[in-house]
């Protein structure tokens, strides 16, 4: 992330001029975004990005470090256009401000597949991210970060390179064209060199240029592995993740909520946790109580100290009888049909044999590593919230509410994450430390949550059941057909985050089914909404994390169902429809040596998802030992477009396939008496170091335009797995997770 620095508060508050030659460039994007959050009491127009003062340059990020490298790309992004060496630029994490807006995020709602956008849908596209900042989309999700930023960024550095120039012109009476940059500095024919700090207060004054940005044929930075700096800090324990945070005179709580998730508290005692050491105050908070003590460890004993009378679960109370209402959405009106291609019902009816089959995948928690927090100090007329977010604005508002403010009256800080994975797109965390912190006016208190209560209190990635129909001939696919059902991700959380209902079909409901490269002459995708309240949120990936699995299993079923090689099947049906996405699959067969025969007791799964902008093609070699499954070997094959760190799009290809693994093996949340079962991470284990398959990683740039690479990893490694499964045992496996039928090294 380049340089780990902090801008002192002044230098958000007063106009950056006033701050020892200070100032923020990039005035061409400002007619584009918010107005800038830094210089708020002048009404500055300033660039939201790039700060130069006198410590040097400052970039100022609207997306959150959560282990995926975004900050470390962003600052060669910028250093690229500055001329500055990517370790000189200083990274902080900007305020809660529209400034930050995601279009990248928000133009990926047309209901249209990636791989097949004609450039007028392109722009359409581009239109609604324009359209949606209104609505200030603060978000680091969707593998959007880079793609987001990589234009604004590089427009700002170059502009502001241009600004540097001019007032160095004017210092030293030579022409423009006559200087250059280079170390953060401009530097004249006669070596003459003006440091940027210096230059900062003139250029200040000068209306940047709009200038066009680097051509990547003159590229320093970018396309290079890089070193990750926060990596230091992380190895060390001195990074600031926000159970790190400690301020002066702080207190620590924790939460006891409903275990029967959306039930009421019917009354509480609060005398055992109140006679504990430590111990200082019970809160009731309606659905639950927290409890303040002078350490966490206090407050958590404390929190299960507490005597409780629990109300029932608004929803059915097993696992069994929620699936049950799962499967009645097939009975309601669909919600969806966004392919319907030739004609499913004749070609099915026509079809000698129909291959059909019914999936089901469980509810599934995200589990971070750090449990949910937030630190939290109210005033009276002002908040201020430290806290592990992927959306700052949310925690603004959401937090505003719950304690009787306007969002503006609050100012969020975020912290290195440790561990999103979309669970903290939720600013549920933030709402109750703000709670928490309203009773205690002036004092500021850290919320921890117990491992227990994050767990049993997750917004889960939903169960699903997908209904499969088809047919081959002439070994081809000529039929495709799926009814999906499941509850909406969606339609839940845009609900809980801005009020507004989700009306319409719901694309996230059906990703990864209805726009897969795959030229099935008659292919149909129909989603039905299933009506449950249990919590539901964005995991890894989202809806192509389960539909990937059910739509690469079945491909694989109708492979051999005509007696074809699953990859060629695969590729046959693919090259007319993307040259992309047949790359891909060529190269990870190639890698993989998929045509070698393989050792005796070992079996191998293909699967392909385009998920995020970025087709991904993945090979799973298991083998047999001894009657236990070890998960040998993974190849990953992917196109970016274009891959800015190299390292960092393998090591994140990497984590979403141990991340998908780790689900398909092992991954599973149940429910009881309408409460969670899995408690902890003996409960809700991942893959170990001793059961990591040896992975190789091929990075292709081959399309046109700019993937994503924190999601697409996850979408192929479940179906690659059980297909590879298959391979080896001859036993098709429709359920997850798989340690209920093989016994696994882990």
């Amino acid at each position: 992330m380049g340089k780990a620095g902090k801008i002192a508060r002044r230098s958000f508050l007063v106009g950056s001029v006033a701050i020892a030659g200070g100032v923020a460039f990039g005035g061409w994007w400002l007619s584009r975004r918010a107005p800038n959050p830094l210089a708020p009491e002048e009404g500055a127009a300033l660039n939201p990005f790039v700060i130069i003062d006198g410590e040097g340059v400052t970039l100022v990020m609207g997306r959150s470090e959560m282990g995926q490298g975004v900050h470390t790309t962003l600052a060669a992004m910028l250093a690229e256009e500055l001329d500055l060496e990517w370790e000189a630029v200083r990274v902080v994490h900007g305020p809660a401000s529209a400034a930050y807006h995601n279009e990248a995020l928000a133009a990926m709602g047309l209901p249209v597949a990636d791989y097949a956008k004609t450039p007028m849908q392109r722009r359409i596209g581009g239109a609604m991210g324009l359209l949606s900042r209104g609505f200030g989309l603060q978000v680091t999700g969707g593998s959007t970060s880079t793609r987001d930023a990589y234009e604004p960024l590089r427009r700002s550095g170059a502009s502001a390179r241009e600004a540097l120039k001019q007032a160095a012109s004017g210092r030293l009476g030579v022409e423009v064209a006559r200087l250059r940059t280079e170390g953060g500095a401009v530097i004249a024919p006669d070596g003459t060199r003006l440091p940027y700090t210096e230059l900062a207060e003139a250029a200040a004054r000068i209306d940047p240029p709009q200038v066009a940005p680097r051509p990547a044929s003159e590229w320093r930075l970018l396309g290079r592995s890089l070193p990750r700096p926060d990596m230091l800090a992380k190895a060390t324990g001195t990074a600031t993740y926000g159970v790190d945070v400690r301020l002066p005179g702080m207190k620590f709580a924790s939460v006891r909520m409903s275990p029967h998730l959306g039930g009421e508290m019917r009354g509480f005692d609060p005398a055992p946790a109140l006679e504990m050491q430590g111990v200082e105050q019970v809160i009731d908070l309606g659905s639950g109580v927290a409890v303040v003590a002078r350490n966490s460890w206090a407050a958590m004993r404390g929190a299960e100290a507490v005597e409780i009378d629990w109300g029932p679960a608004p929803y059915p109370e097993t696992t069994e009888a929620i699936f049950e209402r799962i499967a009645e959405a097939f009975n309601r009106r669909r919600n969806s049909r966004l392919r319907n291609d030739g004609n499913v019902t004749n070609a099915l009816d026509g079809a000698s044999e129909v291959i059909e089959a019914e999936y089901r995948l469980p509810f599934l928690a995200h589990a971070t590593m750090e449990p949910m927090n937030a630190t939290a100090l109210y005033t009276g007329d002002s908040l201020e919230i430290w806290a592990p977010n992927q959306t700052p604005m949310a925690q603004a508002s959401l937090a505003a509410r719950a304690v009787g403010l306007r969002a503006d009256q609050v100012r969020v800080h975020t912290t290195f994450l440790g561990g999103g994975f979309g669970r903290r797109l939720e600013a549920d965390y933030s709402a109750l430390a703000a709670r928490v912190a309203k009773e205690m006016p002036g004092t500021p208190v850290q919320l921890v949550w117990s491992r227990e209560e994050d767990m049993t209190h997750d917004y889960y990635r939903p169960g699903v059941i997908a209904r499969m129909r088809g047919a081959v001939q002439g070994g081809l696919a000529v039929a495709f057909d799926c009814k999906l059902a499941a509850p909406s991700v969606t339609r839940q959380a845009v609900v809980r985050m801005t009020g507004l209902p989700a009306p319409g079909p719901d694309k996230g409901h059906v990703e990864g089914l209805f726009d897969q490269p795959y030229a099935i002459p008659n292919y149909r995708i129909e989603g039905y909404l299933a009506d449950l309240d249990v919590p539901l949120g964005f995991w890894r990936s989202v809806g192509h994390s389960h539909n990937g699995f059910i739509h690469e299993s079945f491909i694989d079923e109708l492979a051999h169902a005509a007696g074809r090689d699953p990859l060629e099947f695969r590729l046959e049906l693919i090259r007319p429809e993307s040259a992309v996405a047949a790359n891909v699959l060529e190269q990870v067969a190639m890698m993989s040596r998929w045509q070698e025969p393989k050792a005796p007791g070992t079996g191998r799964g293909v699967a392909f998802v385009w998920s995020f902008g970025t087709p991904v093609a993945q090979v799973i070699e298991v083998k047999d030992e001894g009657g236990r499954i070890r998960i040998a070997k993974a190849w990953i094959a992917c196109d970016m477009g274009r891959a800015f760190d190299p390292a960092i799009v393998r090591s994140q290809m990497e984590s979403g396939l141990v991340y998908g693994l780790s689900a398909a093996v092992m991954g599973e949340i149940t429910f009881a008496g309408g409460a969670v079962e899995q408690r902890n991470f003996p409960d809700y284990d991942a893959l170990r170091m001793a059961g990591m398959p040896e992975i190789e990683v091929a990075i292709l740039e081959l399309q046109d335009g700019i993937g994503g690479a924190g999601e697409p990893g996850t979408p192929p490694a479940a179906p690659a797995l059980t297909n590879a499964l298959f391979d080896l045992t001859g036993e098709r496996l429709r359920e997850l997770p798989l340690n209920r039928r093989f016994d696994f090294v882990l």
